[in-house]
């Protein structure tokens, strides 16, 4: 019989690399408490027309890319392919919008899209996700931004640049859907197939195409920029100045869109050359119309998404990978040492140390090198003669001094101990 393995498009995230995960996770954390963003926890999945209304029946994630099937209950249920629209569900529910003011949200969790998968982008994929709801000022546009830059920089990533755009308003987008048809439709014939697809159902999409004629063809295409209103070009400027105004470089890419159909006016993307063609690390916009399209009052909003796949995978390129953190690495040989050993080891983790227990029973010469492996920085060291007099042997592995103790002033020098295991880290991190 065949051992099973996971579904294309899934992948095992080992505890190796998980390591990287939760350093990631946490350094988000940091950085959104900082700025007074307050995680919620959306369900998985959700209605289907949440997504057909929210995102757009006209886009390739609707269209193609859904997880959608029937419950027992003859209900259209999809697994979201995207977090955004969930949490705007959640805030019109559960009337976020009466608390008055702002409400600045975050979650980290898996989103669920069919498409081809290859380096950093699964049909299981985790997302990063921030989102400013309740203001139309293009402070919050730039307040998003700068903590995208912020948490990507706080993780050790340099080379990033970021493409500024605007979407215009519902009325600006129009007027150029109507200027970019006309100038498309003479050559609808060199057109991608996905691209004469779009030309009738979501011709703003055609702008992203990596097809090489239709690149070429596009790049003498209107732009949305020659299309803003005075409202749309003004809160555009804004945004412009205040980032200029924190010193974040950007340049303007006017052939950025984004693939939903929500977004308005900001568009954004932080990129990395690291990546190949899968460059982009983060990417958000402005959507001031959802709320209201999902049944919810007319609420401003903006916010973006990191997918955490590419993030780590650019991290892992870089060799910015965090070590196991084990600070007692226990042996013991014999009976009576090994019923000791395990109390101890539960002595010290009471105390917040941590400690990995060998449970082979194999001779001492096998434990130590296992403990040398293990990245400890001491090992303790139970045989028959320390059970006997209820002792145990430290041994501190990066210089190899080693001295007998009571095990009972285990617990009493916890603060030595814990001195002596910082001093140790710091060290070897200088």
């Amino acid at each position: 019989m065949s051992a099973i393995q996971a579904l294309r498009g899934t992948r095992d995230i080992l505890p190796q690399e998980s390591l990287l995960w939760r350093q990631v996770e946490t350094t988000a954390q940091q950085i959104l408490n900082r700025a007074a963003y307050r995680e919620i926890r959306p369900p998985m999945f959700e209605q289907t027309n949440l997504f057909e209304r929210g995102i757009g029946e006209a886009t390739d994630v609707v269209g193609k890319e859904m997880y959608t099937f029937k419950d027992r209950g003859d209900r259209s249920i999809t697994l979201r392919p995207e977090i955004t629209a969930g949490l705007v569900r959640a805030f019109i529910e559960h009337k976020l919008f009466a608390q008055g003011g702002v409400q600045r949200l975050w979650h980290i969790g898996p989103a669920f899209r069919y498409e081809r998968p290859q380096a950093g982008r699964q049909r299981q994929f985790h997302q990063l996700d921030v989102e400013l709801i309740g203001s139309v000022d293009a402070r919050a546009d730039v307040e998003v931004i700068a903590i995208a830059a912020d948490f990507l920089q706080a993780l050790g990533l340099k080379s990033l640049r970021l493409d500024l755009n605007s979407v215009g308003n519902g009325e600006d987008r129009q007027r150029y859907r109507a200027a970019l048809v006309d100038y498309l439709t003479p050559y609808q014939a060199d057109l991608d197939v996905d691209s004469q697809d779009r030309l009738s159902r979501n011709p703003l999409r055609i702008l992203d195409s990596k097809a090489k004629r239709t690149q070429e063809i596009v790049q003498a295409a209107p732009s949305i920029l020659d299309h803003l209103s005075p409202d749309s070009q003004r809160h555009f400027d804004r945004v412009q100045q205040y980032l200029t105004d924190l010193g974040i470089e950007y340049q303007i890419n006017a052939r950025l869109v984004r693939g939903l159909d929500y977004y308005t006016h900001t568009a954004f993307e932080i990129q990395s050359d690291d990546l190949g063609a899968q460059a982009t690390v983060c990417g958000g916009g402005r959507y001031d119309g959802l709320a209201a399209q999902l049944g919810g009052p007319e609420t401003p909003a903006i916010g973006w998404a990191i997918g955490l796949e590419r993030l780590t995978l650019l991290l892992q390129q870089l060799q910015n990978l965090p070590s196991p953190e084990v600070d007692f690495y226990l042996v013991s040989r014999g009976e009576g040492a090994e019923a000791q050993a395990l109390k101890l080891a539960q002595t010290l983790r009471r105390q917040n140390f941590s400690v990995e227990m060998d449970l082979s029973r194999a001779a001492f010469g096998k434990q130590f090198k296992r403990a040398d492996r293990s990245g400890a920085v001491a090992c303790l060291i139970l045989g028959d003669a320390e059970a006997d007099n209820q002792t145990v042997q430290l041994k501190w592995l990066q210089t190899g001094e080693q001295f007998e103790m009571p095990q009972a002033a285990v617990g009493e020098k916890v603060d030595t101990l814990r001195q002596k295991i910082a001093a140790i880290r710091q060290e070897k991190a200088e």
